[in-house]
């Protein structure tokens, strides 16, 4: 094949045009309304051996290996850009929705697998577990951009990146069941909860301590940071692994730490890291695509017994498991019904089903091919309707205000300066303010103002409007001073405009 003739000149080819697919695909797939899991899929089928014939691959080895590397970048960076305000009030039902959740998912799953096939409860149970979580990556993908509540999306992306743990888990524990004769199900019991401690205790501490270094560590050149923070991140995920816990979990508790701390060049860090979380999701996506032969999965008995695998998960397991893990939360009934359809199945469950294959269980491969086929059809049918199912259960919020905008600051050597931005809002005190009327700090200077989009050069009658986002250059060592600032200036404004109803 063209791939195996030119060696090292063909995978570079490979490389580059399996991006430029991706990336080409990632540009059209909101417009079309369709994940852009899907398409990535595609790109990989498109180019496997049933396909254009480029690249014969089988090794589910490598696609684990790959898969799991790639797991750990989403789930950081879905970690860096989770701000802990939002996701404190939704812990409980969130974390409630990553245990029980998954556990009556995969029970209910099983027991319809078990009553479709002829498998044992073990192995029904096994495809119950490797389809039972939500996946961080398609979550985090369908969200980013749409309007949805921002109680909605903090629920589901706190329980997407803290669920994993719970499928990997049980994933595990039922493989070491099937295959090891001195296992029993009481011995899980300790392992879940040292597993799920140690996840949640080395996250915590390996997350501190990258948010030090990075501040207090002075490197060369600013691009070094954010390659620094994926060190981080993959020590946190082999460090957690090797001491018995929950890598994945780590992963997303350090991410937690390092994204709402105050970082040097905190900007760079977060571009890079979602640039970099854009580029494993293609290529896990799209190895996943190439391991799969569709001539095996779009068989009659994959395809029928897929589709009423998908019914019995998307429309009755979930549902149950929504309505059962948050009894008595504060959720309305609509809220739990998007919660449930909002449930989307990816990356995680494919990668999962290649474990039983490398541990060469029986029945692995069509086990494999199914679970693909249900991921399939729950990033088709629910991840193309979200936004829909949000507009007609009126759980639209206000539209996401996402800067398509940069301000780069070079690293300044030893000045020790960097670039703050801030977003105004209706309560911002500065609002309606000229840039004169305001008493920053000292050392701290707006540099730039982005409007609809557009730069503004401030000057000292500039007037401050809502939404505006500020760029201000301060020296590291008022930065902290800088912050506090901004915030009692909203925390006056909100308690005037209280004070103001109060008296009405």
């Amino acid at each position: 094949m063209f791939f195996d003739a030119f060696g090292t000149d063909s995978f570079l080819l490979l490389t580059a045009l399996l991006l430029f697919s991706g990336v080409l695909v990632a540009k059209f797939s909101s417009r079309w309304g369709i994940p852009a899991l899907i398409l990535f899929i595609m790109v990989g089928m498109a180019f496997g051996s049933e396909g254009l014939g480029i690249v014969y691959f089988s090794d589910a080895g490598t696609a684990q290996v790959i898969g799991v590397f790639a797991l750990v970048i989403i789930l950081f960076e879905g970690g860096l850009h989770t701000k802990w305000g939002t996701v404190r009030s939704v812990a409980v039902p969130s974390l409630s929705l990553a245990t029980f959740g998954v556990l009556i998912t995969s029970l209910i799953v099983g027991l319809a697998a078990y009553l479709l096939f002829e498998l044992s409860w073990l192995e029904s149970f096994l495809f119950g577990a490797i389809v039972g979580s939500t996946d961080a990556a398609a979550v985090f993908a369908a969200l980013k951009e749409r309007n949805i509540k921002a109680k909605m999306g903090a629920t589901l992306e706190a329980e997407s990146g803290t669920n994993d743990p719970m499928a990997v888990f049980l994933t595990l524990s039922l493989i070491e069941l099937i295959t090891a004769e001195q296992a029993s199900f009481w011995m899980l019991i300790p392992t879940f909860f040292i597993q799920m401690g140690l996840g949640i205790i080395i996250g915590l501490a390996l997350g501190r301590l990258a948010s030090a270094s990075i501040n207090r560590i002075k490197l060369d050149s600013s691009a070094l940071y954010p390659i620094f923070s994926v060190a981080f991140a993959l020590a946190t995920y082999s460090i957690t692994a090797f001491s018995g816990g929950s890598g994945f979990l780590g992963v997303y508790v350090a991410a937690l730490v390092i994204g709402n701390s105050e970082l040097t060049y905190r900007y760079s860090i977060f571009q890079f890291n979602e640039g970099f979380a854009w580029m494993a999701q293609i290529l896990m996506f799209v190895i996943l695509g190439l391991y799969v032969f569709p001539s095996e999965l779009f068989t009659a008995s994959i395809m029928v017994n897929g589709i009423l695998l998908s019914i019995v998960l998307i429309l009755i397991a979930r549902p149950i498991a929504v309505f059962l893990s948050m009894i008595k939360m504060n959720y309305s009934t609509k809220e739990k019904l998007f919660i449930s359809w909002a449930g989307l199945r990816g990356a995680v469950p494919i990668v999962l089903a290649t474990f039983p294959i490398v541990e060469g269980l029986q029945n692995s491969q069509a086990l494999f091919n199914l679970v693909f086929f249900v991921v399939l059809t729950s990033a088709l049918v629910q991840g193309s309707t979200i936004s829909l199912v949000a507009k007609k259960m009126n759980l639209v919020g206000p539209k996401k205000d996402i800067p398509h905008h940069s301000i780069e600051l070079i690293s300044m050597g030893n000045a020790k300066a960097e670039m703050i931005q801030y977003q105004t809002n209706d309560e911002s005190a500065v609002v309606g303010k000229k840039l004169h009327e305001v008493s920053f700090p000292n050392r701290a200077n707006i540099s730039a103002i982005i409007r609809n989009n557009e730069v503004i050069t401030p000057y000292g009658e500039t007037e401050i409007k809502a939404g505006d986002f500020l760029y201000i250059l301060v020296e590291d060592k008022y930065k902290e001073q800088l912050k506090k600032t901004l915030e009692q200036r909203v925390q006056k404004s909100e308690q005037l405009m209280k004070e103001k109803d109060a008296s009405s």
